[in-house]
């Protein structure tokens, strides 16, 4: 279900965008000459697991050893059960009390894999023998594709099911969010949720504080080398590929987001960039993920190149020097 928030419309009126796009004097015919800067890793790469990890496919070579993944490629499915997580609602477990996961890239109608060699290795497939349906589970739902190496892949509503190898204890949920494309799967095979986010809105870091999140988790960030006033972008090309942008949000689709900006009329409001790409701004600021946020909650941007930061719901950066 979606909540209150997705009802709003996407599309702002034409003039409206034209005012207050003219209010934060953005101006897409120009563009800082310092781009890239500040996008490279600071040493000992991204954060604990790096860049290592594919964000498309969240292969990793290094995922566990050998002989682990060895065991949940082999173990089979058994009576399938229903899970309550305090942060993803209900998940769907195996009958070890192993988190069953599915992939974005996969398709449900018709059902197919698109995890093999590598992939396949860190996501070991949930084989389709002996799987059955415990209690909280419609049987209806289960079936099974064949895989390029013949065997057979459990599937729930279409979509084939994996395990993932670093969750090593029943209850593990460590593949939630890995890459943007892996999450934990609903008895119905939807998306295991407890809430769906608005498109921007706000969490707690434990070490931030107060910070803006987008629809699907991710830490929100600003770039100290763009420009305010007016709007900027220091960050194009190669840059974009680890700090992609955050794409436009209703202001009706957002929480605890000021709207208002530190004068009027320069508040919540669309870049339109050189390279015809669309940006939301807050106050002004161009506003941006991070490809090192291999999932919800991680913070591995923070400080990159001393010029990014996690960015409040005011548009001020987190932990940024003084100017």
């Amino acid at each position: 279900m979606k909540t209150s928030w997705r009802s709003a419309s996407l599309v702002a009126s034409a003039a409206a965008v034209l005012a207050l796009t003219t209010a934060c004097g953005q101006d897409s015919g120009t563009q800082s000459a310092s781009q890239n800067v500040g996008a490279t890793a600071p040493a000992g790469g991204y954060g604990s697991t790096g860049l290592g990890t594919d964000a498309g496919t969240g292969t990793d070579a290094g995922a566990a050893p050998g002989e682990q993944n060895a065991v949940a490629a082999a173990a089979a499915a058994g009576e399938l059960s229903v899970t309550a997580d305090a942060e993803l609602g209900q998940v769907l477990t195996d009958s070890a009390g192993r988190t069953l996961y599915r992939f974005d890239q996969d398709t449900a109608e018709p059902p197919k894999t698109n995890c093999e060699g590598d992939c396949a290795t860190a996501w070991p497939p949930v084989p389709a023998d002996d799987a059955t349906a415990g209690e909280g589970v419609d049987a209806a739902v289960l079936g099974e594709v064949t895989r390029p190496d013949g065997s057979e892949q459990l599937t729930v509503d279409g979509w084939p099911v994996y395990r993932y190898a670093k969750d090593v204890a029943p209850g593990d949920t460590k593949g939630q969010g890995v890459g943007g494309t892996w999450y934990a799967l609903a008895p119905d095979g939807t998306k295991a949720a407890a809430e769906e986010l608005p498109g921007l809105s706000t969490r707690n870091d434990p070490e931030l504080g107060e910070i803006v999140i987008d629809g699907d988790g991710h830490t929100v960030y600003r770039f100290t080398k763009d420009s305010q006033w007016p709007m900027k972008t220091a960050c194009t090309g190669e840059c974009l590929e680890k700090w992609p942008v955050v794409a436009p949000v209703d202001a009706d689709d957002t929480k605890g987001i000021d709207l208002q900006g530190s004068t009027p009329n320069r508040g919540y409001v669309v870049f339109d960039r050189p390279d015809g790409i669309e940006q939301q701004t807050i106050d002004c600021i161009p506003l941006y993920t991070f490809a090192g946020d291999e999932k919800p909650g991680d913070i591995n941007g923070q400080g990159v190149g001393g010029t990014w930061f996690a960015i409040r719901p005011d548009g001020e950066p987190v932990g940024a020097p003084a100017q």
